[in-house]
């Protein structure tokens, strides 16, 4: 009889890690607890619920993840601490109060941010700028996003394209609404995001003829895909070194793609100055980050890596905050008649009938700006803030020690019923001033990260620098679709919107709907 086929080598390894990794865990474990009982008298850890081995607490998350964090403070507090698969360990703040003494009490302690999931197959880890340290590199990044790229000049330089963009959205609807088309109306807007940024950033669109640009945008979905994907083998232990699922792999393959196209388009840029056929006229994001880079008297000498990683974190950050906030805000308004009504008639009063709405009416618009608010409010583009402490500290009368990862639950501070009446219903009135109302309570409040119970783009040295031309683009492209259309869902009456809302806030289900023409601009 033939020898039974021995064991392949690489399953056999990692059979046995996995059972000392199982031993060396419980008997850390046992260790810790001795270690943390004896110390018990002179520190104060956050609580935590009664982890499981190996896993941690796992089992209590679900894919919602904001919102299990919120169920779990509910009972734990408003800071607690839980862990993930066996090391990776969170400290998380839920309320308004701890928040304060996080971004305001100790913000230098917690003005850097941590990378997640494994780094290892990040071709660019240590050169980003969105979890960079609080170091010399990330304040002159900073300082050039601020005074620099997303500075108030700059962004009026913006505003030909943003009117253009939104005005080729509006066109493609009207098509729809004469051929009496369902859309899908979350494509339709990642379309003028994607459009948006990639002429911004590259003067060129990405949903044209400009193949580097489209194919970038490509590339940066697709690793943002995997990256998710890679998260989940935080949970694994020592086996995610193994890549079981090739996700580390194909992470590796596409980040070099983007390496390969972007080097490319950098070097188009290159030897468009070396010709004297420069983008003076344009100006865009790329133009200005070369001309820092060619200046060898620039206070940060930057890098290529470092180059094409930031703009692919600007990608990324547009796809999480703009296009979610625009999508997000449509969903709300289409599944409230009497709130689109409303805005309707106010747009209708301060605009007009004979032209559309462009962004010097906003400040007019008072309504607009309070759905905008409601739907951050509700549905906030980064629902959890990252952070990492530099130094051991007290928060909440609880020890947290240096390199402690924390995050924010926004989420949770923005449904806080303490604060918020209804905390889950939309209800744009809240922002309103309305001496008949005592919902406008909350008018007063800015979305500059200066009041705690209100964080919608992060808060502190770390707020999020797009804000600004997020908010323009949101509040002209829902006034623009609410001024020209009326909304029918296919399929149904509302959209649902209970769906998802995992760590990301991106919109779950596509919104697709009939627009009905109401007011042709052109």
């Amino acid at each position: 009889m033939a020898n039974p086929s021995p064991v392949h080598p690489n399953l056999a390894e990692c059979a046995f890690l996995f059972f000392i990794w199982i031993v060396s865990n419980l008997v850390v474990r046992f260790l810790i607890k001795i270690i943390c009982t004896n110390s018990s008298a002179k520190t104060r850890n956050p609580p935590s619920p009664r982890a499981l081995p190996i896993i941690g607490h796992l089992h209590l998350l679900s894919s919602k993840l904001p919102e299990s964090l919120q169920n779990l403070a509910r009972r734990y507090g408003p800071l607690m601490q839980i862990r993930i698969g066996t090391s990776t360990t969170f400290v998380v703040a839920s309320s308004a109060t701890v928040t304060k003494e996080i971004l305001k009490t100790h913000d230098i302690d917690f003005a850097s941010r941590f990378e997640f999931g494994p780094t290892e197959y990040n071709i660019y880890s240590g050169d980003g700028f969105v979890t960079c340290p609080n170091n010399t590199y990330w304040l002159f990044m900073k300082k050039l996003c601020m005074t620099k790229l997303f500075a108030g000049p700059q962004l009026d330089r913006f505003n030909h394209i943003r009117e253009q963009e939104i005005q080729n959205l509006l066109k493609s609807l009207f098509k729809s609404s004469r051929e009496g088309e369902a859309c899908d109306l979350a494509m339709e807007l990642t379309t003028l995001t994607n459009n948006l940024l990639c002429r911004m950033a590259l003067s060129k669109r990405c949903s044209e003829n400009a193949e580097g640009a489209k194919e970038v945008r490509k590339l940066i979905v697709e690793i943002m895909q995997l990256g998710a994907k890679l998260g989940v083998n935080e949970a694994l232990g020592p086996l995610k070194k193994f890549d079981l699922f090739g996700n580390g792999k194909k992470l590796v393959e596409a980040m070099w793609r983007y390496d390969e196209l972007f080097e490319q388009i950098i070097k188009e840029y290159e030897d468009e100055i070396v010709d004297g056929h420069g983008k003076e006229d344009q100006a865009d994001l790329m133009s200005i980050v070369l001309e820092i880079y060619k200046n060898t008297n620039a206070e940060v000498k930057l890098t290529r890596n470092q180059i094409k990683f930031f703009f692919m974190e600007i990608f990324m950050a547009s796809i999480d905050t703009l296009t979610a906030a625009i999508q997000w805000a449509m969903a709300e308004l289409i599944n409230h008649p009497q709130p689109f009504k409303r805005l309707r008639e106010e747009i209708n009063t301060v605009v007009g009938s004979n032209r559309l709405v462009k962004e010097s009416d906003v400040p007019n618009l008072p309504y607009l700006q309070a759905v905008v608010k409601e739907t951050l409010r509700l549905h906030s583009p980064v629902p959890l803030i990252h952070r990492e402490c530099t130094k051991d500290c007290t928060i909440n009368g609880f020890h947290v020690r240096a390199k402690s990862k924390v995050l924010i639950n926004v989420y949770a501070i923005m449904r806080d019923p303490e604060q918020w009446n209804d905390p889950d219903e939309f209800l744009p009135e809240r922002f309103f001033i309305n001496s008949n109302d005592k919902l406008g309570q909350h008018d007063h409040m800015e979305m500059k990260g200066q009041d705690f119970h209100y964080l919608p783009f992060g808060g502190g040295r770390r707020g999020c620098i797009g804000g600004t031309h997020a908010l323009l683009v949101t509040h002209v492209t829902l006034g623009a679709l609410t001024q020209c259309f009326d909304w029918k869902v296919k399929g149904g009456e509302k959209i649902d919107i209970n769906v998802g809302s995992g760590f990301s806030g991106a919109v779950p289900l596509p919104l697709v709907c009939y627009p009905i023409a109401r007011f042709d601009p052109f």
